[in-house]
């Protein structure tokens, strides 16, 4: 319906961004030996697949698939597939050198990132200390704490946090910067939490082999620094030529919008972060690591608003899934693409039709994010 004057507020234009030829971009893939190392881990299983028909049917698609994260290696959240790689190579690299004692392990965080790396420090016998910036709910610092980190509250934003996280581990004796994002002079370990993630993907490789779906048409990625969207990048873009190729889409906050930004510009820029219940994609600067990725092999990028999140995440529970606002991010930013104004244009633009593939990643569990738990009740 077009907008009338006097009506209350106009409709929102879509923040959104598209590159076509990105499909054509090429990379090398990550290690194999990453999945073969989380397989070894205790309490390691392939988190499930979900096949959902329904929205199957609000898409106009073939198929659409919900990757759910919600219980991964005994944390409601993906980010343990990268903490766990990281800090395996960190205490692998430190043997060789031969060196002992325990380290310190320290990282800035929105919430599972910082959980995650509390939980390897405990389970590898290491100590760790978590910055956690504003906008962090109460309950999830406490998870934080109850994994046995030294928390310090930042009054400030995620890139706050983040600069503080890097001065404590440079001045700190026998301590390491365990940071899920990157810039220059500090991309190794921020490289190592990306290969951790390539697990994921090789999981849904072999889900959807089982499932008679084959290669996915459309992936879509709840997005903060850019970590998880690289690694896809890396997965999808290094497959052997000959296959159809998938297009990629990221997700995030309208409040935070900074790879939807960069894309805009051609080049990495910050953006001013606001409140959001996608707490976990709260971030103003992309990581450098990823520019290169997300810049010639990432698709699409939209912004989504909390209502969006809240609505999608309602959607997914009432199918089965517990989604936190970071993961129901992916179906509202798929939902904001593929329907409403505008959007025949964009799903051409992204090669997709009626016996196309999505999937979408549902990256936290409704335990990872209270925010998704007070919006229930």
């Amino acid at each position: 319906m077009p907008f009338v004057a006097g009506d209350a507020t106009p409709p929102r234009r879509l923040p959104w961004f598209v590159r076509p030829d990105a499909r054509t971009w090429t990379c090398a893939p990550p290690p194999a030996e990453v999945r073969d190392f989380h397989a070894g881990q205790p309490g390691y299983a392939p988190t499930a697949l979900a096949d959902l028909p329904a929205l199957a049917r609000e898409f106009g698609v073939g198929r659409v698939f919900v990757k759910d994260e919600s219980s991964r290696l005994g944390l409601p959240a993906f980010k343990a597939l990268g903490a766990s790689w990281a800090v395996h190579r960190v205490l692998t690299e430190r043997a060789d050198g031969g060196a002992d004692g325990q380290l310190r392990l320290v990282t800035a965080t929105d919430g599972n990132h910082g959980r995650a790396v509390a939980r390897m420090a405990r389970l590898f016998g290491q100590r760790s200390h978590v910055f956690v910036p504003r906008g962090v709910h109460p309950a999830a610092v406490t998870a934080i704490e109850d994994e046995g980190a030294r928390i310090t509250l930042v009054p400030g934003s995620y890139d706050e946090a983040v600069r503080r996280a890097a001065d404590a581990a440079a001045r700190g004796r026998d301590s390491v910067l365990v940071q899920d994002t990157a810039w220059p002079g500090y991309e190794r370990i921020p490289g190592w939490i990306v290969e951790g993630y390539s697990t994921l993907f090789a999981e849904i490789d072999t889900q959807l082999g089982a499932a008679g779906a084959g290669t996915p048409d459309l992936v879509a990625v709840p997005t903060g620094v850019g970590s998880l969207a690289q690694a896809a990048v890396a997965h999808y873009r290094s497959r052997p030529a000959g296959r159809v190729p998938t297009a990629l889409l990221s997700v995030e906050p309208d409040t935070a919008a900074c790879v939807l930004a960069s894309l805009g510009r051609r080049g990495p820029v910050s953006v001013p972060t606001g409140a959001t219940t996608m707490a976990g994609l709260n971030c103003g600067t992309i990581s450098s690591l990823a520019w290169p990725f997300l810049r010639d092999g990432l698709d699409a990028a939209v912004a989504v608003t909390d209502a969006d999140s809240a609505r999608a995440a309602r959607d997914l529970a009432a199918v089965g899934v517990a989604a936190g606002p970071c993961g129901a991010a992916s179906l509202a930013g798929a939902r904001a693409t593929l329907t409403g104004e505008g959007a025949a244009e964009r799903r051409t633009a992204l090669a997709l039709g009626p016996t196309s593939t999505v999937v979408l990643l549902s990256t936290e569990g409704t335990a990872a994010n209270p925010h998704a738990q007070e919006a229930r009740s």
